[in-house]
């Protein structure tokens, strides 16, 4: 298992966002985790890769109020619930973060090299970069391109391509469709099915339900921070009120 999440709760001040969640994910799946807009979709990536931590220690006696975060994640058969989000990614759990948040005043060639951060050695790098090309060639077309001037699509392939140069084992990708015309996401949604074809297991959140169900192989249902269902994707969409009321199918 490489990633086993156990009795995970954040808490902001009196508000409970994340409300005892396990789950897990194993080494070449890809495992998808769907729900309601405020569900608690993006909290649960964020605890799982340090950054609710970091939070806590940044809003500490600030008028924010508090944070509370309870729980064990292992991840590669190493509790990580007390590492540092930079450790964390160095360990290769990686987050893409939702709508892409690229450094815009930074080039592409910048923003990719900023996700090597942990990793220096120049014929690594350069080796990460002719793989991020392969799989995104307008990224090496528009290396010296400001990237806050690139499309919503290019910058949502940024912001994979930045999460590969962190040589990730898991990939955590946080609604890669938002904002982006049906053409572009059928070719986000693509590069996604690539990526885990090339030996990465993927834990993605979207709200494209058929799409997502149609290259995860287990889901996992969130509403008001809890795990409501979870299993194969194929029996999930037999369940007639699953559908409806969580799916929106």
């Amino acid at each position: 298992m490489l990633l086993d999440v156990s009795n995970l709760t954040v808490c902001y001040d009196r508000a409970m966002l994340i409300n005892d969640v396990s789950l897990y994910v194993e080494e070449g799946e890809m495992v998808s985790l769907v729900g309601p807009n405020g569900a608690g979709k993006s909290t649960l990536l964020r605890a799982i890769t340090g950054l609710v931590a970091w939070d806590k220690m940044t809003l500490k006696g600030t008028a924010e109020g508090d944070i509370t975060l309870k729980g064990n994640i292992v991840f590669d058969g190493k509790d990580i619930s007390k590492t540092p989000a930079h450790e964390i990614v160095r360990r290769g759990l990686v987050h893409c973060p939702e709508r892409r948040r690229p450094f815009k005043e930074m080039t592409v060639r910048e923003n990719l090299m900023s996700g090597a951060y942990l990793h220096m050695k120049k014929w690594d790098v350069q080796q990460e970069l002719e793989k991020v090309f392969k799989l995104f060639p307008v990224l090496g077309d528009r290396l010296n391109q400001v990237s806050g001037t690139l499309s919503g699509g290019e910058q949502q392939m940024l912001a994979v391509g930045r999460a590969l140069m962190s040589r990730p084992k898991l990939l955590l990708i946080d609604e890669p469709s938002t904002g982006l015309a049906p053409l572009m996401r059928k070719e986000v949604f693509n590069k996604i099915l690539e990526i885990k074809n090339l030996g990465i297991t993927i834990m993605l959140v979207e709200q494209e339900v058929a799409s997502v169900f149609s290259m995860a192989s287990r889901s996992y249902v969130l509403s008001s921070g809890k795990i409501i269902a979870q299993g194969k994707c194929s029996e999930l969409l037999e369940d007639e009120m699953i559908r409806r009321t969580y799916l929106g199918l």
